[in-house]
């Protein structure tokens, strides 16, 4: 997750802070949930935090693509090589 953050502080243009965060929040927080159900055992509330853990999956990516995709149409053009960051 420290890695998220610094590729939103040091990557050029939104559509790559956008990936780097968009990864490392997604395997970040499921990674720390897969560790949750681990340390809890098998119990009902490894349950209710694997379903939490595959919902985070599904909708984190989904609404990264979203945001991208409503930028593309706004214009935002992606950063070339000779460009200033943004």
């Amino acid at each position: 997750m420290v890695v998220g953050a610094v590729g939103l502080i040091r990557l050029p243009d939104f559509y790559t802070r956008a990936h780097a965060s968009g990864k490392c929040d997604t395997l970040g927080e499921g990674m720390m949930l897969v560790g949750f159900i681990l340390y809890e055992g098998m119990t009902l509330i490894s349950v209710k935090l694997l379903l939490l853990a595959i919902f985070i999956f599904i909708t984190s990516p989904t609404a990264v693509h979203a945001l991208v995709n409503v930028a593309h149409s706004r214009g935002v053009m992606p950063w070339k090589k000779g460009d200033e960051r943004q």
